[in-house]
């Protein structure tokens, strides 16, 4: 049997989120099966309330989701910011990163 291919490393994509109603978990998780269609990618999705610094550091990109809430971000993924920002602070600098942000009309 041939060996498979050689795919590199594998990166990890992390995603932290927070959904009330289910409309930003139903876009997180179609762009973790979208990255996850890639081989070389490892996909680990969490809620903002379990994702914690050491988190941030063993990714190598990240994907944020949250929904507009009084034309801003959830409070959830505001509290997850506060938690990870200081200790991650020049540890992280210059990996890519998005934003999913799910609203509806005002």
């Amino acid at each position: 049997m041939d060996d498979p291919p050689d795919l590199g490393p594998t990166k990890t994509l992390l995603i932290v989120y927070h959904s009330m109603t289910g409309g930003t978990r139903q876009m997180v998780e179609a762009a973790a099966r979208g990255a996850a269609a890639e081989p070389a990618i490892r996909v680990r999705l969490l809620a903002a309330p379990d994702a914690q610094t050491i988190d941030l550091l063993d990714a190598d990109g990240y994907l944020f989701g949250t929904p507009e809430n009084l034309a801003a971000m959830a409070g959830l993924m505001k509290d997850f910011f506060d938690r990870t920002y200081y200790p991650a602070l020049e540890r992280i600098s210059g990996r890519p990163y998005a934003t999913l942000i799910c609203a509806g009309s005002a």
